[in-house]
């Protein structure tokens, strides 16, 4: 008998101890063997008793096993999933903004400070609030200056975040000074374009005549300063269907100080902007009249590409974990 209580407190995990209950206690087991010897006896009752406590002690053992094995297992699958909380890495790597949205943030934050409202609007736009309400009807050429993502129900994914002005100007009335950021969509792919890139649009319309380009100018220049530092800002005439006149904007170049380099391709001018005074066509789509004002757009990877010295606008999103530390 205290041979198998002894195998029993022994057993080294739940297999071997299942393993001995059914040595002892199953159909074929020693303790079954011994009660079938009982029709052999004189004294049944003695021989009942005694084999009725020898199998009390085999399963309360078993029991008190089993139930300290199952405690171990607990413990050994804890300690698996377990994590040294003590541990200390004095290298936590810490996150940070992706220099495009680092970018954005900044360029809000100067217009905000300029009570600009920050105003946002559909992704998937009207052709009336993405070309038609911005002077640019149907067949219009200037079209194919923005290569479009059109869906099947005649809507498309907007081109530019002038829509948002639109729609602005259609909710309220003047004066407005607002900015729109927010992704825009084109079919265009190479060093400085990608399908999806983000831009921020901004209007300022008041009322009469008192708003003009002289007034565009000075806030721009003021802008660009405050993003690129003392630089050299220039406008040069240019076209955009909404704006009349329209001008592009040139910096001098960040990298060789004007004299020119590879990046401004020896002009020591680097194209920033557009800008122009909002067509009177554009304000008699959206039922204003004796109003002026001007409006501007940008880019927001070619910022944050002149701003952290990145060649390939496409690097910014490829995920490179090597490029996105330098940001941090």
């Amino acid at each position: 008998m205290q041979e198998y209580l002894d195998k029993i407190y022994q057993s080294s995990n739940l297999e071997e101890l299942e393993s001995l209950r059914v040595e002892l206690l199953g159909k074929k087991g020693l303790i079954t063997a011994e009660f079938a010897k009982m029709r052999e006896v004189e004294d049944k009752k003695a021989f009942a008793e005694s084999l009725n406590a020898k199998k009390s002690a085999i399963e309360a053992a078993l029991a008190t096993k089993k139930e300290a094995l199952q405690k171990e297992h607990i413990l050994q699958e804890m300690r698996k999933d377990g994590v040294d909380v003590t541990a200390f890495n004095e290298n936590v790597s810490t996150g940070a903004l992706h220099p495009v949205m680092a970018t954005m943030d900044r360029i809000i934050a100067y217009f905000v400070a300029q009570n600009f409202s920050v105003e946002s609007g559909p992704l998937i736009e009207s052709d009336f609030h993405n070309f038609e309400a911005l002077n640019l009807p149907e067949f219009h050429p200037a079209r194919e200056m923005q290569d479009t993502f059109y869906l099947k129900d005649m809507r498309l994914l907007r081109t530019h975040t002038s829509p948002v002005q639109v729609r602005t100007m259609l909710a309220k009335k003047p004066p407005i000074r607002m900015i729109a950021p927010g992704a825009v969509f084109r079919r265009d792919m190479d060093l400085t374009h990608t399908p999806m890139f983000h831009q921020v649009e901004g209007l300022v319309v008041e009322d009469g005549s008192h708003v003009g380009f002289a007034h565009l100018k000075h806030a721009l220049t003021e802008f660009l300063r405050y993003m690129f530092g003392e630089v050299e800002v220039r406008f040069r005439p240019s076209f955009f269907p909404f704006t009349e006149p329209s001008a592009e904007v040139d910096i001098s170049c960040i990298f060789c100080g004007g004299k020119g380099c590879r990046v401004c391709k020896n002009t020591g001018w680097l194209e920033v902007l557009g800008s122009g005074v909002v067509d009177p066509n554009v304000f008699e789509k959206v039922g204003y009249k004796n109003v002026s004002g001007y409006a501007f757009g940008l880019g927001v990877e070619r910022f944050a590409m002149l701003l952290s010295r990145v060649p390939d606008l496409r690097s910014l999103f490829e995920g490179d974990i090597r490029l996105l530390e330098q940001f941090k």
